[in-house]
């Protein structure tokens, strides 16, 4: 019931707002907010400890008094949103001042003193309702004696506890990994071998970790004097996990030690005592706090007689944790084989080794396709299908079918689903309040899509989910933190992961997406309608989120009856829906409508935005590839709108869109950028066609400025340069440019914030620019720069020096076919580079010294095929030992023996490759 609680803190912070003196309050209505505040501030701290366990913990009238709690923060935010769009209605007067204008004029503003009458009087009553129903909530606790404790009644056995008992024979693939593992922890060099050392494996839940630990564990116990194996929870005792661990060391001296009353200073010192002069094997199982490690962590000393540790956990920055010394291994546990999995599943349900009846293949496929891999989830399936009896009948295929159709999509049949289930539960009630609602977020996507971390981060930032403090983070780096998290802890998997480390979108693991679905029904979260399984919307009245996921190609035509759900938010349409899209207006409060992929273009007339001015609570409007022509010029009346996307969409965007003074997105890269874009003082981020550049430097907040400029005047790039220099909040900068006019003189001047973290600069000087330097971009990780020719004794130095890149492209716009010999640089260039590019300009890696790029991963570079062939460049690689991959872009010399050439090379290429340890590949 976290939603309950998450919906909450978006309404507090805004009655805090109200309080200001720019809305005018009475007093007698400021004290109801502020008694409001209070009794909102209470039941919030109650609904955060409702929501850190399942909901079969609590009795009934808990979940139903979480859910009024819910529909009341809703209802009241939506009547501060219409207090807040009511006074912020069209403030800007345009026109003339000839008489009939002044009229008009001062018709309009007779009319907002008594439309922001009538608004005061409204935001009275609501207050007034909502202390009324606050009351009533406080009386209902009071009186049902509701109380964020679980109940001690009907705890179900930890379906964990059955993988450390597991008989690994049941098991498929885990062999060669159990035995490569065993390999890794004990057979050390002379050096290490005698040291501590620790191994932690990591990864998402149910892929095997606790089995995994366990197999290595009994292999290789018999080597050291004392063993223990011990898991952890969530809410960890540390006095009974010593206690544990002292009896599992030593069964006959500590067999009372559970009566003992001793501290946990006086267990740690015991267990060191213990620990002193024995060669010992410890696995911790299932960490899921960081400081409970570095507690335990403490009984683990270096004895110099060759114990080892190892641990499990779902947490990537808790096993980095574990693994502080660089002789310590981090395991990245990953999904089993195809054929692996296969053979997994057919044992299950066919135990006797009879083989998969042929009508049965192409969906057994299918499912296995969704389980990705996870053992948890190939045998939860498995059980599902398999039947046990004496008969061993297999089930039909119209079974096989149901279950294929049903995974993704709250998954429930068998106590098998459940149990998987509950164990996937343990990482969300493991996150802090804000991040479930994040992840629940996710139930509104379809199964294996691609989402893009940017569209997320954004939606859930309009959906009022990303709340800033007090600290000067803004809410997209705010939300991209929380995007981390997530990541950090195997809940989503991430895509496109640049060689910065950052990942351009993320994927959500079926069996997760199964569990929020689940959730998501359960709380009334989000409605999924699709072409399979058709949600009964009559039944969801109170769901504040639609999905329409279709699964057909054709636009479709699903009934909505939107006079029925007044309070819907969210609307995400996967495929075009006509019907829905011309009741798109009724839907007065919602707040995020994305229509990405949706087809605007045939009739846009029609089915396109005609009403979109009636909806006064939208913050994000997703147009991204829906070939809208034009956006209407009402949009200029939606005063709470904060993003606009219409990327891969060429639209008219009028004038009347410099009045959204909340904008804080306009990405429209196809689209010529309106006059007076200077207005938008709140932009952060900016993507599109700016013809007139003077007005840039107004916008001081922008982080993110993408830009497409058609600049052949050298006074237009000096107001561009100037404009630049006023944007000291900029982190990304992108400037692609038209035309062949180079003004290296004017890009001199300019003086870049040394917040940047990424550069894209084209076509805008001929060599690379005085500030590239050090001192100017202290924190620049990714840099792409095109100019007309490298200067290898100067410019490739400099390069080198910034001291936090970790991408580098450097392009040569006109081809410098003149090898570089060598590059001035010194053996700790390039200190965090992980990616690098050349590109049209000769070189190779042996233009670098030892010691330069140490933690080079990916290279490319460009070289004649002839030079390579004939010994004349040194290709080899044995001098950057972090190499993973190599591209060569290879010049063919035109003539008879052009094809040699390039056999040639490619064989001294592979060569080189294969020669180096990491055997990168080519």
């Amino acid at each position: 019931m976290d939603v309950a609680s998450g919906a909450l803190i978006p309404l507090i912070n805004k009655l805090g707002s109200l309080l200001m003196d720019e809305y005018n309050l009475e007093k007698c209505v400021k004290k109801g907010v502020k008694s409001l505040i209070t009794e909102l501030e209470m039941m919030h701290a109650v609904l955060r400890k409702i929501g850190a366990k399942p909901p079969e913990q609590f009795d009934e009238q808990v979940l139903i008094w979480a859910g009024k709690v819910r529909d009341l923060s809703y209802n009241m935010e939506d009547a501060v949103d219409a207090f807040i769009v009511r006074g912020e209605e069209d403030g800007h007067d345009g026109g003339s001042t000839n008489m009939r204008n002044r009229i008009k004029k001062f018709l309009r503003k007779t009319t907002k003193l008594f439309t922001k009458g009538k608004a005061l009087h409204q935001i009275s009553d609501a207050i007034e309702e909502a202390q009324r129903l606050a009351k009533e909530l406080g009386e209902l606790r009071q009186r049902y004696m509701i109380e964020a404790h679980a109940n001690g009644s009907g705890d179900a056995i930890d379906p964990r506890l059955k993988a450390v008992y597991k008989d690994v024979n049941e098991l498929l693939g885990i062999d060669h990994v159990r035995d490569d593992l065993t390999e890794k922890l004990c057979d050390c060099d002379e050096r290490s071998k005698d040291h501590l050392r620790t191994m932690s494996i990591v990864g998402f839940g149910g892929l095997g970790k606790t089995t995994l630990a366990k197999a290595v564990y009994d292999k290789i116990k018999v080597e050291f004097d004392s063993v223990a194996f011990v898991s952890m929870s969530q809410n960890p005792d540390m006095t009974k996990i010593f206690k544990k661990l002292l009896y599992e060391l030593d069964k006959s001296k500590y067999a009372t030690i559970n009566e003992a009353a001793r501290d946990e200073g006086q267990l740690l010192d015991d267990l060191r005592i213990s620990l002193q002069d024995r060669r010992y094997l410890i696995v911790i199982d299932d960490i899921w706090d960081e400081e409970a490690w570095e507690f335990i962590k403490c009984a683990f000393f270096d004895n110099c007689l060759g114990s080892r540790v190892m641990t499990t956990t779902r947490i990537g920055s808790i096993s980095k944790a574990c693994c502080s010394s660089c002789d310590d291994i981090i395991y990245q546990m990953n999904p089993l084989t195809d054929d692996d999995s296969q053979r997994l599943f057919y044992k299950r349900i066919f135990p006797h080794g009879s083989n998969c009846p042929a009508e049965l293949e192409l969906v057994s496929r299918e499912i296995l396709k969704k389980c990705g891999g996870v053992p948890l989830a190939i045998i939860t399936i498995a059980s599902i299908l398999a039947r046990n009896g004496q008969d061993l009948q297999i089930e039909p295929k119209y079974h096989w079918d149901n279950i294929l159709g049903s995974i993704g999509r709250g998954l429930t049949e068998g106590g098998s689903a459940k149990d998987m289930q509950r164990i996937l539960s343990f990482s969300y009630y493991d996150l802090p309040s804000h991040l479930k609602t994040c992840l629940l977020y996710l139930s509104i996507f379809s199964e294996d899509f691609e989402i893009r971390r940017d569209r997320l981060i954004w939606m859930w930032i309009a959906e009022g989910f990303v709340q800033g403090g007090e600290q000067e983070t803004g809410l997209f780096e705010l939300g991209e933190s929380y995007f981390n998290e997530l990541a950090n802890r195997n809940l989503i998997q991430p895509v496109d992961v640049d060689a910065a480390g950052s990942a351009e979108a993320c994927r959500v693991h079926d069996m997760v997406l199964d569990l929020l679905c689940s959730l998501s029904s359960e709380q009334n979260f989000a409605t999924i309608v699709d072409g399979t399984h058709q949600s009964n919307l009559i039944s969801h009245r109170k769901s504040r989120r639609l999905s329409f996921q279709n699964s057909m190609s054709e636009p479709t035509n699903h009934r909505v009856d939107a006079t029925s759900m007044p309070q819907v938010r969210s609307i995400v349409l996967f495929r075009t829906n006509i019907d829905l899209i011309q009741t798109i207006s009724c839907f007065q409060v919602l707040r995020v409508l994305d229509l990405e992929g949706c087809d605007l273009g045939r009739n846009h007339h029609s089915i396109g935005l005609r009403h979109i001015e009636n909806l006064l609570h939208l913050r994000y409007l997703g147009l991204r590839g829906t070939s809208v022509r034009e956006l209407p010029v009402e949009i200029g009346k939606l005063q709470l709108l904060e993003i606009i996307d219409l990327a891969l969409t060429v639209a008219v965007i009028p004038s009347s869109v410099v009045r959204l003074r909340r904008l804080i997105c306009l990405n429209a890269p196809n689209s010529v950028l309106p006059a007076g874009i200077g207005n938008l003082t709140s932009l952060e981020e900016l993507t599109g066609k700016l013809v007139d550049v003077k007005e840039l430097g107004q916008l001081v907040e922008l982080r993110v400025l993408f830009l497409y400029w058609n600049g052949n005047d050298e006074s237009m790039c000096n107001y561009l340069v100037v404009s630049l220099g006023k944007l000291r909040k900029m982190k990304s900068l992108t400037i692609f440019r038209v035309g062949d006019a180079r003004f290296d003189v004017s890009w001199d001047g300019w003086v870049p914030t040394p917040q940047l973290r990424y550069i894209w600069f084209e076509r805008c000087t001929t060599t690379l620019p005085r500030w590239v330097n050090s001192s100017s971009f202290p924190l620049l990780s990714s840099m792409s720069i095109e100019v007309d020719r490298v200067r290898p004794e100067v410019d490739i130095q400099i390069l080198g020096k910034l001291p936090a890149l970790r991408f580098l492209w450097l392009w040569v716009n006109k081809s410098q076919h003149t090898r570089v010999e060598t590059f001035v640089i010194g053996a700790n260039a390039f200190p965090c580079l992980r990616g690098c590019r050349f590109h049209d300009f000769l070189t190779g890696p042996s233009m670098f010294p030892r010691g330069a790029m140490p933690k080079l991963e990916i290279l490319r570079f460009s070289a004649r095929a002839s030079d390579i062939a004939s010994g004349d460049l040194d290709v080899r690689m044995g001098h950057l030992p972090s190499l993973q991959q190599v591209g060569v872009y290879l010049r063919i010399e035109k003539g008879s023996s052009s094809e040699k050439c390039e056999e040639e090379a490619d064989v001294v290429l592979r060569h080189a490759a294969d020669t180096h340890p990491n055997r990168p590949t080519l």
